[in-house]
């Protein structure tokens, strides 16, 4: 059972093959036996997902399909009723959240079960893992490897089978870097496409939740119950969702494929590269058309991200001054000791790094020479891309310029680190959809391909990704060393 997409999951409830109760324990065996190897799950929900189950298996029943009775993880970011809430930090260690997310609670009301929380990088701020309080995420193909971050819990937790499908969130590449990184499709959507009520901030201008799945059906079942208008979150777009499955078999002959120069320069591994090409002729096969394209500013993505970014966390992570939640040290002698023993303790070191960036490049003085130039740079990157669709339909390029490296090869060098994302910042820059597919391995490691699509393209997104997978088998590949019952 646990080979089973997300939509083979669906048929088999529905066909009576196996009950919701089943296929849980199932999963919750796989975590138990597999999660002391990879530390994927921060917390494991075993009581409240058999409670679920249980439900689930009545609701179908009465009559109630879909999603109802099919397991799930969420990144330990986003608030779960009951369930500490952790953001991998030891900050909110103790944070038991008193209410859902809507992204949790749209599936809860699908009728998903929650597996667990899944182990990131602390308040979603790494591209390796390596940064969380609960230790490091290790990737499913080589557990010396990253899974990539700050999202590598969930795709760990996906590519070794321990969950059929996770949600996950995208600042930087967070959502599609560790799908690359761990060989599984995980799509970021449009900004303001999924509520981000309940999850908790990073950098709010760049933050989206998405799904990280097996395939680009599956991805579409659980877009279809996460998107949607929030009244709660003033930055959700009120726009209608679309049916994302219906166009799933559409024929993409005739549509247009660009190729930025900039994605495909140096720093780009050459048998990635390889790679990445092989998958594109695989869509020129289904009658895709390339065209060479520029982006002339992307190359500025990344000082500009790492401004914004750090910026918008100094901001956010302000609330955690140890008085009103989260961890307080102890004894502190007055209010201003409180304060700072409270959040150099509790917040790491990465996380302290960039709120310190933050907070200079807002101050007095440097506002106008840092932040404020950024804003003007991120509107380059968008106008950069906007005039690209006007030739294209759709962008392609690598998701991570290498594999998964080696736990540790980078966490002492930040600016090494930063570029691990170079392909993917410029799209959360300029608000666009994006996803990464498996394209096949380098090194006996993932490598993904990356689709880039217009505002609110998804489906278009989900299309050409379903199409690709129609004739490769790159998502179905699982680890040796979990591909046992």
């Amino acid at each position: 059972m646990y080979k089973k997409t997300l939509a083979e999951l669906i048929a088999g409830l529905e066909a009576g093959e196996f009950s919701s109760v089943e296929l849980t324990q199932m999963y919750l065996e796989r975590i138990k036996r597999w999660n002391p190897e990879l530390n994927a799950f921060i917390t494991i929900t075993e009581e409240l997902a058999l409670t679920q189950a249980k439900q689930a298996d009545q609701q179908r029943h009465q009559g109630k399909g879909g999603l109802t009775g099919v397991p799930i993880a969420h990144k330990d970011l986003f608030c779960s009723q009951g369930v500490r809430s952790s953001c991998g930090s030891k900050m909110l260690d103790n944070f038991i959240a008193p209410y859902n997310a809507t992204v949790v609670e749209n599936l809860q009301q699908a009728g998903m079960v929650l597996l667990g929380k899944t182990n990131m990088d602390e308040f979603a701020m790494g591209s390796s893992n390596e940064t969380s309080y609960y230790g490091c995420v290790k990737n499913p193909w080589d557990v010396s490897k990253v899974p990539g971050g700050s999202s590598g819990g969930s795709a760990a937790a996906v590519a070794a089978r321990l969950a059929p499908a996770s949600t996950g969130t995208d600042t930087g590449g967070s959502i599609r870097q560790p799908a690359s990184l761990c060989g599984i499709t995980g799509l970021k959507p449009t900004y303001g496409r999924v509520s981000r009520y309940g999850m908790v901030a990073f950098a709010s201008s760049l933050d989206q939740a998405g799904p990280m799945t097996q395939t680009a059906e599956d991805a579409a079942l659980l877009l279809q119950a996460m998107a949607g208008f929030d009244a709660k979150d003033s930055t959700c777009v009120p726009q209608e969702v679309p049916d994302y499955l219906s166009g799933l078999n559409n024929d993409i002959a005739g549509l247009t494929l660009g190729l930025p120069k900039e994605y495909f320069a140096e720093g780009l591994d050459d048998e990635v590269a390889s790679t990445v090409q092989q998958a594109i002729s695989e869509l020129q096969k289904l009658g895709a058309k390339l065209v060479d394209i520029e982006l002339p500013h992307s190359h500025l993505s990344i000082p500009t991200y790492y401004v914004v970014a750090p910026a918008e966390c100094s901001s956010n992570l302000a609330r955690y001054d140890g008085v009103r939640f989260g961890y307080r040290c102890q004894n502190p002698k007055d209010l201003e000791d409180l304060y700072k023993r409270s959040r150099s303790e509790g917040l790491g070191a990465e996380v302290q790094r960039r709120i310190m960036i933050g907070t200079y490049v807002l101050s007095s003085g440097y506002y106008d020479a840092y932040y404020l130039q950024a804003q003007k740079v991120r509107q380059l990157i968008r106008q950069d891309f906007q005039q690209a669709f006007e030739k294209v339909d759709m962008i392609v390029a690598p998701t991570s310029p290498t594999v998964a490296f080696a736990l540790g090869d980078k966490f002492n060098d930040p600016v090494t680190m930063y570029l691990s994302d170079i392909d993917t910042i410029a799209v959360n820059l300029a608000g666009l959809p994006a996803m990464s597919i498996p394209a096949g391995f380098s090194q006996q490691l993932p490598v993904g391909l990356q689709l880039i699509g217009n505002y609110f393209d998804e489906a278009k997104l989900l299309n050409v990704a379903h199409s690709y997978q129609q004739q490769t088998d790159w998502h179905c590949q699982i680890s040796d060393g979990f591909n046992v019952e």
